[in-house]
């Protein structure tokens, strides 16, 4: 799989591969960067067609980690776990327990937390194995569902990106097409449907669009929704939905969702830049989770704390949309630059984290 090509390419400090017969474990653990703190990122569990479909979500995820911290003011670096499996079927306590050995081998290196495929009763169940976990149930001291503060992130997120489209950062009347409408879509709604706005929402799950239709959101087809005449197309299901083709059938102002990645390639994002399409760079607004796992780290999880960090996405996605207009350079790029000049300010002093 030339792992080591595939590492150097993007700036990766480790890559651990772990399995364990036994328990029906086979897990990756990508490390970016520590420069700003130890990696943190969820662990995800999905039946990857191949072992290298596997690595290379493992190394894509764990970059935008990276970024994703450094943009929110975060002192964590990226990492991401991913388990090959079914969470339908092979989601046992003896798997859970083996990935926690194997996270806590790492020395606190890598945090880990819930992402795709995985629940908080796992996380608590991982738990037993290692104390490098964040995110767990407040009942236990941690602080709890991350999805509540990412869709708090994503609405100020899109807030920002209304007053640059249209002069007003209120959503009343705004039509949202959600792409996916699981908990941080659900979450993200309930703070438009307080503004008036509009939704329409598409999942292939029936249980998420049985939810949506209680909320009052109108539901279409899975394919349907990227031809939704709306103001604000809102990826939050997986990645790679903004494409060469995707993108010529969006009928959007606006580009800002909860989903990790959403753009196939970096050209998708210069390409709605062409276009006059504004596009939120994912990792900037869907960062209130990993905001609120942060809030534990060393201290008393406080909630008010929290969101007041999460609010402030608000300002970040204000200040990108104003390099962007400067520089005439994408959001995308402008967002990355915000990441990167943190990175390389903090670099100098140190370097890799080592607990």
């Amino acid at each position: 799989m030339n792992v080591l090509n595939k590492m150097v390419k993007h700036g990766h400090e480790q890559v651990t591969m772990y399995s364990d017969p036994e328990a029906g474990l086979r897990a990756i653990i990508a490390i970016h960067d520590t420069t700003l703190g130890p990696s943190c990122g969820g662990t995800r569990m999905w039946p990857y067609a191949s072992e290298a479909d596997a690595l290379a979500d493992a190394l894509r995820l764990s970059q935008a980690m990276t970024y994703k911290s450094a943009a929110a003011g975060l002192n964590l670096g990226g990492g991401k776990g991913v388990i090959i499996g079914d969470p339908r079927t092979d989601k046992t306590e003896g798997l859970l327990r083996a990935w926690g050995r194997f996270v806590d081998t790492l020395g606190g290196r890598y945090l880990t937390t819930t992402d795709v495929g995985t629940t908080g009763r796992a996380l608590e169940t991982v738990h037993q194995e290692t104390q490098h976990v964040v995110g767990l149930d407040v009942t236990l001291g941690g602080s709890g569902d991350t999805s509540i503060m990412t869709g708090l992130g994503i609405y100020m997120g899109m807030r920002a990106c209304a007053a640059d489209a249209w002069g007003s950062d209120s959503l009343r009347g705004r039509r949202i097409a959600m792409q996916g409408f699981g908990k941080v879509a659900s979450h993200t709604a309930k703070h438009l449907l307080e503004d008036d706005a509009q939704i329409f929402a598409t999942d292939i799950s029936d249980v998420a669009l049985d939810k949506a239709r209680q909320m009052g959101v109108t539901v279409v087809s899975p394919d349907e929704i990227y031809d939704t005449d709306c103001d604000i197309f809102a990826p939050c299901a997986l990645g790679g939905v903004i494409n060469a083709e995707t993108i010529d059938r969006l009928r959007c102002r606006v580009v800002a969702g909860g989903a990790n990645n959403q753009l196939a390639t970096p050209e998708d994002g210069e390409e709605l830049h062409r276009r006059g399409i504004i596009y939120a760079p994912d990792f900037l607004i869907n960062a209130g989770g990993i905001i609120n796992a942060a809030a534990e780290i060393g201290q008393p999880y406080n909630p008010d704390r929290s969101r007041q960090q999460t609010e402030r996405i608000y300002e970040q996605m204000a200040a990108v949309l104003t390099t962007s207009s400067k520089k005439e350079i994408s959001t995308a790029r402008a967002a990355d630059l915000l990441a990167e000049k943190r990175l390389a300010s903090v670099r100098g002093v140190r370097n890799v984290w080592r607990g």
